[in-house]
C-alpha cells in the first residue's frame, strides 16, 4: 500500500515532482511511470523534426508584412551533428548565406529593416510548432503603430540562438529577434525562448542579447510575452542597444500608467 506524503498538497502549486509518496523503499508505480513519460516527451522534443511547410503556412498570416518565409539551414547538416557540434548550429550553411546575399544584390545593406525575425527549431521543434505563430501574431498587432519596415521571417533548421546574428546582418536589420525551442524539462517539452539583439553581426556574445524564456501556456503566456517583447523592442530601437544595458522595466512603466503589473515574480 502506498503511504501518502503530506507534501502532496503542494502539487496544485507546481508541476515539479515533489511529495511523490513512497511504497516501501520505492517510488509509487504511478510516479515512476509519470517520470518515464516526461522523459520520453523531452527526448521526442529534442529529436523531433521541424515541419517547415506547416510552420510557414502558419506564420504567413501571423506576420502579414512578410508573408513568404525564407527557408534556411545552419551548417549542422543533420540532428546528430547539431547535437554534437553546437558551433555549427550558430552559423548558416553556404547555400543559405548565398540566398540572403543574392536577395540584396550580394552585399550587406545596413538598416534595410528595423526588425528581422528568425524562427529556429533549437532543442524543441514542438515548442516552435505550437507557439511561434501565436506569439508573432500577438506581437505584430502591437508593432503596427510603430510602422517599422519588417524583414521576411527566416526559418532556420538545426539553428541555435547566435545564427540570428548572421541572418540579421545579411538582411541589414537594426534588430534581430530569435524564436527558438528551449531545452526540454521533464514537465516542459514545449518551452519557447525569445532573444533580441540590437545591431546583429557575427561574433556577438550573449551579454548583447535580451531573453524572455519559458513561453508556453503553463509558463509565460503568449499575451504577456508579446507585451514584454514589445516593450524591449521599442526600448532597444529608441536607445540603440540591447543586452546587459537594457533592463526590462515594463512592470515599472505599467505601474506609472496605472496598469496591471501582474505577478511580482514576472
Amino acid at each position: 500500500m502506498t503511504d501518502l506524503d503530506p507534501w502532496q498538497a503542494l502539487h496544485r502549486f507546481t508541476a515539479a515532482r515533489i511529495g511523490l509518496g513512497h511504497s516501501g523503499a520505492s517510488q509509487p508505480t504511478r510516479a515512476q511511470l509519470d517520470f518515464q513519460l516526461g522523459h520520453a516527451r523531452a527526448r521526442d522534443a529534442v529529436h523531433g523534426a521541424l515541419d517547415t511547410a506547416q510552420l510557414g503556412a502558419a506564420l504567413a498570416p501571423a506576420w502579414p508584412a512578410a508573408p513568404c518565409p525564407l527557408l534556411l539551414h545552419s551548417a549542422a547538416a543533420d540532428r546528430n551533428i547539431y547535437l554534437q557540434r553546437p558551433d555549427l548550429g550558430r552559423q548558416l550553411d553556404a547555400a543559405s548565406r548565398q540566398l540572403l546575399r543574392a536577395r540584396h544584390g550580394g552585399a550587406v545593406n545596413e538598416d534595410r529593416y528595423d526588425l528581422s525575425v528568425v524562427v529556429a527549431d533549437g532543442l524543441s521543434a514542438l515548442a516552435i510548432m505550437r507557439h511561434a505563430a501565436p506569439l508573432l501574431q500577438a506581437l505584430h498587432a502591437r508593432l503596427e503603430a510603430l510602422a517599422w519596415p519588417l524583414a521576411p521571417v527566416a526559418i532556420v533548421q538545426q539553428g541555435r540562438v547566435a545564427v540570428g546574428d548572421e541572418v540579421g546582418e545579411l538582411l541589414g536589420a537594426k534588430i534581430v529577434l530569435v524564436l527558438i525551442g528551449e531545452r526540454p524539462g521533464l514537465s516542459s517539452p514545449d518551452s519557447m525562448g525569445l532573444y533580441l539583439t540590437w545591431a546583429p553581426r557575427v561574433g556577438l556574445t550573449d551579454e548583447r542579447r535580451n531573453c524572455i524564456s519559458n513561453v508556453r501556456p503553463a509558463g509565460l503566456c503568449i499575451e504577456d510575452a508579446a507585451a514584454r517583447l514589445h516593450y524591449l523592442l521599442a526600448e532597444a530601437h529608441r536607445r540603440q542597444l540591447s543586452g546587459v544595458h537594457l533592463k526590462d522595466d515594463s512592470t515599472v512603466a505599467a505601474r506609472r500608467l496605472g496598469g496591471d503589473v501582474g505577478s511580482f515574480l514576472l
